[in-house]
């Protein structure tokens, strides 16, 4: 499984339990830690707990590793590491205030499917 396609599933299975706004990002020769961003938004942290938790079993059954799940607990901003993809889940506050999609305005977006 390519890179784009590992970024798709996570973005479907965020898609599947209602995230807000989200968006793949194509971050390759901007970064040198990850090629793809995933970004998307809850709107408690109860769904983010579980938009993390379907991207979770969904890369899970496709045989793609998870190397780190960070900021779970607060479910606030979640960081998940699947190698050269990196999955924002916000709460829709913070998203709001870091606006990553600003931040990395020179990166192509990727249109999810």
């Amino acid at each position: 499984m390519n890179l784009v396609e590992i970024a798709q599933v996570a973005a479907t299975a965020a898609e599947e339990k209602k995230a807000q706004d989200v968006t793949i990002l194509d971050i390759r020769g901007l970064s040198v830690f990850a090629d793809y961003f995933v970004i998307c938004h809850g709107n408690s942290q109860t769904q983010v707990q579980a938009i993390v938790k379907a991207i979770k079993d969904k890369v899970q059954e496709k045989g793609i590793l998870i190397r780190g799940i960070e900021g779970l607990r607060d479910a606030r901003w979640v960081l998940m590491d699947l190698g050269d993809v990196v999955v924002h889940v916000f709460h829709k506050d913070e998203r709001d205030f870091y606006d990553l999609e600003r931040l990395w305005g020179d990166a192509q977006q990727v249109l999810v499917q």
